[in-house]
Parts: C-alpha cells; structure tokens; sequence
C-alpha cells in the first residue's frame, strides 16, 4: 500500500508489519465538532477498516486538547470550570462519531491527563539547549533545528512574514513557540520552570511518543495541522530523541461550504450534530469519502441529495441479496455475478492500495450493487447467486464503514404476515384493502418492492433531507 508523504512529497510504501501505529491528531473540546473534523475522523476510520480487512493489526491513538485558551475562555463566559466544557463537548464527540459508525480508537489520552511527561519533554529539550526560559513562559528555540520548515515546504523568512504568532519580547525569536506558559489562574499545574500550562504542540508529541515510540508509521491529520502543529511536533520531538518521528505523514483535505472556507466567524459551519439530523450517518459518510482524502471537497446538497439516491440503491441491494429465494439459476447470470465480484473487488482493493483512494473504491462497490440490481430486476436473482454477490457487498460495506438498516426477527415476522395477507387481498381483487396494508407497512419505514412471482420488502434509513 503507498500513501502521499506531506513530509517526502512522494507516496512512500506502507510496509505491512504485524501491526501499524498511527496517531491521528484529535479536536480541541470548546465546542460540537464540525463536518471538516468528521471527514478527517472518517478518512482515518475506514483506512483503519481497510487495514484491517487486509489482516494487519492497528493501533490508533486520538488524542483530545481538553487544555487550551478557547476552552478557558468559553468557561469564563459561562461561569463554570473548564474540565465542564470539555467533559461536556467529550460526551458530545462520542455520542456523534458513535453514530457515524466511527470504531472507537485504541486510547483517547486527554492533554490534562499526561502534565508530567510534558514537563519531562520539556526538560530534556531545555538540557539539550533546544528550549530557553524567558520571563513568560519555555520556548523551543527554532534557530537550533536547522531542518525546521522541511513539513510544511517555507524557508523561515516565509514562516515568520505567514506565521500568526503572539507578541512577546521575551523571545529571542519571532517564531519560537511556547512549551509552557506561566499562568497564575487555573487550570494551572507545577513546573520546576513555575505554575502555568502547557503549549499546544508538545501535548502530541508527548503522548504520540509514550504511546507509539519513536518512527511510528503514520502521524495524520488535517491540512490545516502542517503548520504551525505539526512542524512544530516535527521540531521537539526529534530534537529530543535524536530520532525520525514519524514515516508518513498524512493530511486530509478541507471542507468548503459553498467554495468558501468553513469557519465559526463566517457563520457557515456545519456541526456533527446537524448533518447527522439532515442527511444520516451512511450520507455523511459517503460524502466524506467522495473525493480523494488529500484534496478539498464542498459541501452541497445537490450532491448529498444524489448521495442518498445511491444509498437507496445499497438498501435495495442488499434486501434484494438476503431476501432472495431458492430457484435454478441462469447460468449467464451466474457468470456475470462472479466476473462483477472478482472485478469490482479488485478494483476497491487497488483503489485503496493506491494512496487509498476512496472515491474509486465506491464507484467500485456502487459498481457491483448495480449489477446485483440488474439481476434482481431481471427476476434471476435466486440465492445461489446472492450466495456469490453477499460476501463481497458486505466486506466492502464494512471497510467503507456504513450500515444498511436491520430489522429483528419479530419484526421480519410481522412484515411477511402483513405481505402474505396483503397478496391474498389482491389475489381477492380487494384492492382498498391491500392498499391500507401497504399504508401500514409503509409506516413501518418499510417500501414493497413487486416482483412477478414475489413481493419483497427493504426497510430504508429515514433521512432527514428527504422527510
């Protein structure tokens, strides 16, 4: 498999051990997460799911800031403690990414939980004369890691003129950035430096090196992480062990509303929370993995709204395949069920395999749903053949991370009752009264699909966008 390298601007080979380490850079917990978070989460999740389908064992760490100014100062203007917010947007990140079918990482380490081994980073950096103390604050002191800018590609007189950095006279340098900030107010901890916090960066590297040591196969995150975060990560990590810090760096693409920038000061953000209610997990989803990772993609509803076309299709599929009955099966059709399984399988493994390119991959696996339906609409869809197509549908509905909707036996039950009296009924000629039973299956959140022989039945996911 090769994924695109930020760092070697190459896609590098992801050697296939026994296990890959990956850290994946998390949200900072001041407020709901956005669809921008869920794409980057998604990405990660189904190239966990993918690995995995292909034996190799994972172990994913996602990290939570639940130390940070934003959050301080929403708790100021709320009059509560920050461990309140960020308890409270943790809860919220967990209820929407479990929703979204996101498997939950191996460990979720929280800033606040792991002070003592960034106090400790911080004092091998300072002892090796990579980090100075100043009057306000520990500062790494950039001019000494002569490969600083090698991430993110600017030479430092473009770092300092782009860099947002904070005023202060007591660095020796305009781009030094703070290991630890003296702070009277809480949340505050002891250093042998004095009572203050933590930086942003060296949260991450402390816990990505107690948790996947050094030259980890896959550091990942947003676009938008590759500098200042993760260069600077880059900087003190490897200026403490001596040591590369990661092989592969990962970077997924922005999401645009409308061709603009998503940002809370425009107003145009879309919370987890809002196009779960709108468009559903499997939409969502779908639509986070419609362009290549690395590129932008812009949130439109023209395209959600043909997403769920597509989905409708995946629901019939799959009812169509587990509903099927027993019948001899056309030997033309048989054929044509393997050549589409062996072809579309490769093709999603390649697509994948190949800087892990999803939007192939699901016009791989649309591909196949297709041809099932087609046979379906045929009247040659007999279980020996579903037997063919359903391994394949279901291993590719597992790595991209969706789920058709279920139903209990009980309510399986109900349903082929209500059919099977529905078809006497017709049968009968009563028409109004088939008509009612349909109305009542249909309130079930169940749709009737005719065959000449047959009635089936698929329940289908209520989507918000489509009532």
């Amino acid at each position: 498999m090769k994924i695109f390298d930020t760092l070697s601007v190459t896609e590098k080979e992801l050697d296939a051990p026994a296990s890959i380490r990956i850290y994946l850079c998390g949200v900072t917990v001041y407020d709901d997460s956005h669809i921008g978070h869920a794409r980057t989460i998604i990405v990660f999740d189904t190239l966990r799911r993918f690995l995995e389908s292909q034996g190799v064992r994972v172990k994913l760490i996602q990290n939570f800031t639940d130390v940070d100014d934003k959050i301080i100062n929403r708790a100021r203007t709320e009059n509560v403690s920050a461990d309140k917010i960020s308890s409270r947007y943790i809860a919220n990140y967990f209820e929407g990414f479990d929703s979204l079918n996101v498997k939950r990482a191996d460990l979720y380490p929280k800033a606040t939980e792991h002070i003592a081994e960034m106090i400790s980073l911080i004092q091998g950096l300072v002892g090796k004369g990579f980090a100075y103390v100043s009057a306000n604050g520990v500062y790494f002191a950039v001019s000494k890691f002569t490969e600083y800018g090698k991430l993110s590609k600017k030479k430092i007189d473009e770092l300092i003129s782009g860099a947002r950095v904070e005023v202060d006279d007591t660095k020796k340098d305009p781009l030094d950035f703070a290991l630890w900030k003296f702070a009277e107010d809480e949340p505050g901890w002891d250093s042998p430096w004095g009572h203050g916090r933590p930086g942003w960066h060296i949260e991450c590297s402390a816990m990505s090196l107690k948790y996947l040591g050094s030259d980890f196969e896959i550091h990942g995150g947003g676009r938008d992480l590759i500098f200042p975060h993760h260069e600077n990560e880059i900087a003190q990590s490897e200026s403490y062990t001596g040591k590369n810090f990661a092989k592969i760096w990962m970077h997924v693409g922005m999401v645009t509303i409308n061709g603009e920038k998503m940002s809370k000061s425009l107003g145009n953000t879309k919370s987890v929370d809002f196009v779960l209610k709108k468009w559903g997990p499997n939409i969502v989803r779908l639509f986070c993995l419609s362009g290549h990772y690395s590129k932008p993609i812009d949130y439109s509803e023209d395209l959600l709204k043909e997403t769920i076309i597509k989905w409708r299709q995946v629901e019939n599929c799959y009812y169509e395949l587990i509903l099927s009955d027993d019948g001899a099966a056309d030997i033309n059709d048989e054929k044509i069920a393997r050549e589409a399984v062996k072809e579309t399988e490769k093709e999603f493994t390649e697509a994948l395999g190949s800087d892990f390119n999803t939007s192939l991959a699901t016009s791989a696996f649309f591909k196949l749903v297709k041809t099932a339906n087609q046979i379906a609409a045929s009247e040659h869809l007999v279980r020996s053949i579903a037997d063919i197509v359903l391994p394949a549908f279901e291993q590719m509905l597992d790595v991209l991370g969706l789920s058709v909707v279920r139903v209990s036996p009980e309510e399986k039950s109900k349903i082929n009752d209500l059919i099977n009296r529905r078809n006497m009924l017709r049968i009968q000629k009563d028409f109004h009264g088939a008509d009612a039973i349909r109305k009542e299956i249909s309130d079930m959140g169940i749709v009737l699909i005719d065959h000449k022989r047959r009635t089936i039945w698929m329940r289908q996911e209520k989507i918000g966008a489509d009532g």
